[in-house]
This record gives structure tokens, sequence and C-alpha cells, in this order.
């Protein structure tokens, strides 16, 4: 069951913003919380932990590629790059490219039902990511086009980052085709971001949304991570802007201009109405 939020436990600025969300409804069969019950995290929750915040000697998220890209998987992960500007408020560097022949044999498997290959996760956080963290990194992700899984009893994941680490690697490997055609591309762009600003922001000690439809709840199984909005609830974008300093009004307004030039036009017109709230109009 999708918990109650006690709106006094956020600031007022974001208080503004809770009429254009939906409460999260109960989960069905299979979904995130049907299988993993959480309690949540609120606001006061959240500042309590003594999250990482960016500062002026962890300011920067570097994402790593790793394998072969296409084309438009390329494309969509320099999108990506710079949608994750403006979702952070932060600067993104992309790395030099490393080849998937990096992952070792015991890292590897053919899944044993569907004949997807894939990679582990843990291999590529702790082996691949942390060694080489930038001093001035708050994040570094890795991007892969291979399935992913975190090791037994999993089937796969779309990605996984360590808090304390402050690694994580996602893939778009169940993200579609974006070869073929505008709508495939969109729907391959939009499960790429969904993705990679979920695990960033758990970097920032944000726990998964129970309260909400927002980007930041867990899903099971692909059908739930569609239904899951690019937007975050107000609860979520106070966590965020505390963790960085990120304006909320100027990053709405970047998010809904990039939104219009690529073709979300469901999140431009979100991140429309959500500017004009918080300027009171």
């Amino acid at each position: 069951m999708a918990a109650d939020y006690d709106p006094s436990d956020l600031p007022a600025k974001f208080r503004v913003l809770l009429p254009l969300h939906q409460k999260l409804p109960p989960p069905g069969p299979g979904d995130w919380l049907a299988v993993h019950p959480e309690p949540g995290q609120t606001y006061r929750e959240f500042v309590e932990s003594r999250p990482q915040r960016a500062d002026g000697r962890r300011r920067v998220i570097y994402i790593q590629p790793l394998g072969d890209f296409r084309p438009a998987q390329r494309k969509i992960l320099q999108q990506t790059a710079t949608f994750m500007e403006i979702y952070f408020g932060l600067p993104v560097q992309m790395q030099k490219e490393l080849p998937l022949s990096i992952i070792p044999a015991e890292a590897r498997r053919v899944h044993p039902l569907w004949g997807d290959r894939q990679i582990l996760t843990s291999y590529v956080l702790e082996k691949v990511l942390r060694p080489d963290l930038p001093e001035d990194a708050a994040a570094r992700i890795a991007l892969t086009t291979s399935d992913l899984w975190p090791g037994p009893g999993w089937n796969f994941v779309f990605g996984q980052a360590s808090l304390e680490d402050r690694v994580g690697v996602w893939s778009i490997y169940r993200n579609g085709d974006p070869d073929q055609g505008k709508e495939a591309y969109l729907l391959c762009l939009r499960r790429t971001l969904k993705t990679a600003t979920h695990e960033v922001a758990h970097m920032f000690g944000m726990f998964h949304c129970v309260y909400f439809q927002c980007n930041m709840c867990g899903s099971n199984h692909r059908a739930e991570s569609d239904r899951r909005p690019l937007w975050l609830c107000p609860i979520c974008l106070a966590k965020l802007v505390y963790a960085t300093g990120v304006d909320p009004a100027t990053r709405y307004e970047k998010l809904a201009d990039w939104s219009k030039q690529n073709g979300l036009e469901t999140e431009h017109q979100f991140y429309e109405k959500s500017l004009l709230r918080l300027r009171g109009r």
C-alpha cells in the first residue's frame, strides 16, 4: 500500500506543487512494492541522514561509456548527458569509452532461460568504476548496451548504484531499438533518461519514493517502469535541491525547453505547469 505523506514535513515552496502530482496507487502483483516492501523516506529523514551534497570539491557527474554503441545509441548517450546537467544542476563529463572485453568471464553469464548475455553489476561497480573515481566526482556512472544482472536470485536490473561509493551502472539493453523510427527512438530516450537520473539520485542518498507517481519509485519490470514519470514528486525534488543546490525554477525552465526541443511533449507540458506553480501563476 502506498504511504501517506504529511505536507508539513515539506519546505513551503515545494508544497505548491503537490496538486500536480498523483498519489502512488497500491502495487499490483509483481510490482516493486509488492515484492520489496519499503517504508519510504520523508524529506526530514533525508536531511537528518546527512546525505552526500555537491560542494566545491565533488560536483562533477562522470559518464563512462562501456561497450559498443550504434550511432542512434550514441546520440541518446549524448542527449542523456545534456539532460542530466539540467536535471541535477551539475556539470557532466563524458569519459573515454571502455571496451566490453574488460569484463572477465567470471563476471558474465548467459541467462539460463532467455539466453541474454549479461554482465555482473557488482564487477562494474567495484572493479571498473571505483578504482579510478576522480576526486571531484559527485558520481561516476557507466552506461552500457549490455544486459545487467546483480547476482543470484535476479533475472536482470535496469541499473544499480552504490550510495557510499558514488558509482553506478545502467543499461539501455532493454530500452528498445532507437533505429526503428521516431517513436521507438523517443521511447528508448525516455527510458534511458529515467534510469540514468534515478540511479544518480540514489547516490545523493535519495531512497525509493512510496508516496507519489515519481521518477524515484522502484520498478520491478518494464511495464511498471514505463508507468513512472520522468519528473520528481515535490518530496524528491526538495531532496534533490537540498543535495545539489540547483534552483528549482531555473531547473524547470531549462527542462521544459530541453523537452520541447527533443520531442518529449508530455514532459514539456508538465515542467511548464510546474514552473508556473513555483512562480505563483
